[in-house]
């Protein structure tokens, strides 16, 4: 895989919030908005399990679409940019899976340790599933102005089609 352009490594890593689109089941884009944790390699986000149709909709087509457009969300960048890939859903134990996320987590947004010390308080939102995205390609915006052509770069050969 191709390394992330710097400026988009820099937005994955200051966001805290993106959008993730999914395909729905009727064919339509569902879009949601998580905070993408980034390893470097991959984008992680968490969903509770409970009722999540965005884990279904992953599970039957894992073609993902994630963008961050939020100079707030991302510390006063007012870059942007849109990361296609392919995305699975992790979710060998509700209870702990995504625990392996945490310092991510935890780096990026410190008062989930607030909520980590509610966790018997509030269970339900501590069954959580991974989401792990696989960038394949990107699309940015140096100056955050999207009536310019953006910037692209493919990072890794898409999958077979399905």
């Amino acid at each position: 895989m191709r390394e992330m352009p710097k400026l988009v490594d820099e937005l994955l890593q200051r966001a805290l919030v993106c959008e993730l689109a999914v395909i729905g089941a009727d064919g339509r884009l569902v879009v949601h908005p998580l905070i993408p944790l980034w390893d470097g390699e991959r984008v992680y986000m968490t969903s509770s399990i409970l009722f999540s149709r965005k884990l279904e909709h992953i599970k039957r087509d894992g073609r993902v679409s994630l963008s961050i457009t939020d100079p707030v969300a991302t510390g006063g960048l007012t870059a942007r940019c849109s990361i296609q890939g392919d995305a699975r859903v992790v979710e060998d134990d509700p209870h702990e899976t995504w625990e392996q996320v945490l310092p991510l987590w935890r780096a990026k947004e410190p008062a989930i340790d607030q909520f980590l010390g509610k966790r018997f308080a509030l269970p339900l939102f501590f069954e959580r599933s991974i989401i792990e995205v696989t960038p394949r390609r990107v699309y940015w915006w140096d100056d955050g102005d999207p009536s310019k052509p953006p910037r692209t770069a493919t990072l890794a050969a898409a999958e077979a089609a399905r």
